[in-house]
């Protein structure tokens, strides 16, 4: 008599049985593929999350403002200066935070694949930070000098300006790039580098400190995530954008950044002749990885 062998599939286990009374049962290896298919799933979800979780843009703000925050009142601010690159940036610490009229009131902390501590300080949290005027607490000045990822773009910019208050509000950003991005038919403009220009929302009234960037030229980056923003919610925002055939932090391309200085409100003093010693210490001399004659 031939065998006849039933299969019952019940969860994960097979049961055989045959006319003559054996029962065996074993596992279905079908059901634990599916199984092992569906941990793997799992835990690439959770990979997933803790991923997008470590990579979500932080504010830490003072106890004050903290504060102030949570009651639900936003930060009064009528000038918003964002440096963005060490040009930028520098620029900044040197014609403009010098003074004693400055307070540190915030960073961001940023993670990415490209985020790195930056020398003498802690983390790459200190590579962004938000300074508010003492005597007119409405100027706000933001440093930039970390790297943001395409996807944290727009979450450092919902979540800075959703802590201001946008009536009235007026947005300067100062950003570099480098000469070789910039195109144009006339070569004598593009190498007599640095020179500045500029890029602004519908909303922006008054005269830019420099010329308008031509076509087909973009900006990108956090300054353009920055523009469409202002843009979308009808904020007056100018970029002024420096274009520099020198990669490194240079005294000569932050000097660049002068005539935007003109424009802001009058508790943003710029300090024409800082001292050598300042001056020194903000321009970083690059080294030589790598010489023919060495």
């Amino acid at each position: 008599m031939a065998i006849v062998k039933v299969l019952i599939v019940s969860a994960n286990i097979e049961v055989m049985a045959t006319f003559f009374g054996e029962v065996l049962t074993v596992y279905s290896r079908a059901v634990e593929e599916d199984d092992e298919s569906l941990d793997e799933n799992e835990e690439d979800e959770q990979i997933r999350r803790e991923l997008e979780e470590k990579r979500e843009v932080r504010l830490h703000w003072s106890p004050e403002v903290s504060e102030s925050l949570r009651s639900g009142n936003k930060l009064q601010c009528s000038d918003f200066v964002l440096a963005v690159g060490h040009n930028a940036a520098r620029f900044l610490s040197v014609y403009v935070l010098t003074s004693a009229n400055w307070d540190t009131v915030g960073h961001a902390s940023v993670w990415n694949e490209r985020s790195r501590p930056v020398t003498g300080q802690a983390s790459e949290e200190s590579a962004c930070v938000f300074y508010r005027h003492k005597e007119n607490p409405s100027v706000l000045i933001c440093q930039v000098t970390c790297y943001i990822a395409e996807d944290q773009l727009f979450q450092w910019t919902e979540k800075v300006f959703d802590c201001l208050q946008q009536r009235e509000l007026n947005v300067t950003v100062l950003s570099e790039s480098s000469v070789s991005d910039y195109k144009t038919v006339d070569y004598l403009c593009s190498s007599s580098s640095p020179f500045m220009r500029s890029l602004h929302t519908g909303t922006f009234r008054g005269q830019p400190a420099c010329q308008s960037l031509e076509q087909p030229n973009i900006i990108t980056g956090l300054p353009a995530a920055v523009l469409n923003h202002c843009q979308v919610h009808c904020i007056a925002a100018v970029v002024y954008q420096c274009y520099s055939d020198i990669t490194g932090p240079d005294s000569v391309t932050m000097e660049t950044y002068k005539p935007a200085l003109t424009k802001l409100s009058k508790p943003i003093q710029c300090d024409l002749s800082p001292s050598t010693d300042v001056l020194r210490k903000s321009v970083k001399t690059t080294d030589i990885q790598s010489n023919l004659y060495i």
